[in-house]
């Protein structure tokens, strides 16, 4: 006996609604992203005279050539990397060892120190104190300024406490440490293959992190061979600006042009390695974002 649901007209209207919306949200997203890639092929002139909107005027790889040309370049994919990797570790590693306590209800000090992680969200020590302790501890001009000062994200420990404890019933832990399993066993063996959803979130979100920084990099950097690829990029776009005050009015508009192009080309290749992240978390990402911030 097959059922037949009913539905109202108003129901129509409203999952038109929605589906024009979602519709509308795409091609807002999308223009701006089909845009950067047909300017990033397009030639300074056709950029410049606003004959590009989504293909590319006078195809041309010059920006590219330009950018894959630069002796730093290589340099800074590889430090980008680095960085991305040893810092997302980390990151992971901290975060799981202070969300899984801090999920445990027999833990009696655990709301004021969630409150101590939660204050530093509204209020840090500022820049310029946190450049003097940096400094004061030898770690300017090496990758470990770059990833202990940013070692936990708060948001991040939020909703992967939150997901231990709407995931892991007590009951489980009780029965784990009947049969004699101590927490750090549970935690290895139990807690964290069942929080793999989250631990993507996790990976994805302080991989682009750190992927994409370049401010700290600025600061606490003095050696361009140890330069990220953000900064590389920077540094091409400024010191192309510079180098263009010294030229006749003629060669300070071509090289205004072809920086122009540039921003474009170096957007794109800033941007490729972390959209070619996203396919292998994508599966664990939506489950784990939602399951994780269904509660504080």
């Amino acid at each position: 006996m097959s059922v037949r649901y009913y539905t109202k007209p108003k129901d129509y209207l409203y999952m038109a609604l929605v589906h024009i919306l979602c519709a509308v949200s795409v091609i807002c997203i999308l223009i701006p992203m089909i845009y950067v890639v047909a300017a990033s092929f397009s030639s300074p002139k056709a950029l410049l005279s606003g004959q590009v909107f989504l293909l590319p005027v006078d195809f041309t790889l010059r920006g590219y050539k330009m950018l894959l040309n630069h002796e730093l370049l290589m340099s800074g994919f590889g430090n980008s990397l680095l960085y991305t990797v040893v810092g997302t570790v980390i990151n992971l590693v901290m975060t799981v060892l202070a969300a899984y306590p801090l999920s445990r209800k027999d833990l009696a000090i655990r709301n004021p120190i969630m409150l101590l992680f939660t204050f530093t969200m509204l209020f840090n020590g500022g820049m310029i104190p946190t450049y003097i302790l940096i400094k004061n501890l030898g770690m300017l001009d090496s990758i470990w300024a770059l990833v202990i000062p940013t070692s936990i994200s708060v948001w991040n420990l939020i909703i992967t406490r939150t997901y231990f404890q709407s995931t892991i019933p007590g009951e489980v832990q009780e029965s784990a440490s009947v049969d004699g399993c101590d927490d750090f066993t549970f935690l290895i063996k139990i807690a964290i293959p069942l929080a793999k959803p989250i631990l993507a979130v996790n990976v994805l979100l302080y991989a682009v992190g750190h992927w994409n920084s370049y401010f700290n990099e600025m600061m606490y950097l003095s050696t361009n061979t140890k330069f990220p690829l953000q900064l590389v990029l920077r540094e091409i776009l400024v010191n192309m600006g510079t180098a263009g005050m010294t030229l006749d009015v003629t060669k300070q508009l071509e090289m205004q042009e072809t920086k122009y192009l540039l921003q474009y080309s170096s957007i794109i290749v800033g941007s490729v390695p972390v959209m070619l992240l996203y396919p292998f978390v994508q599966k664990y990402f939506v489950k784990g974002i939602m399951v994780g911030a269904i509660k504080g």
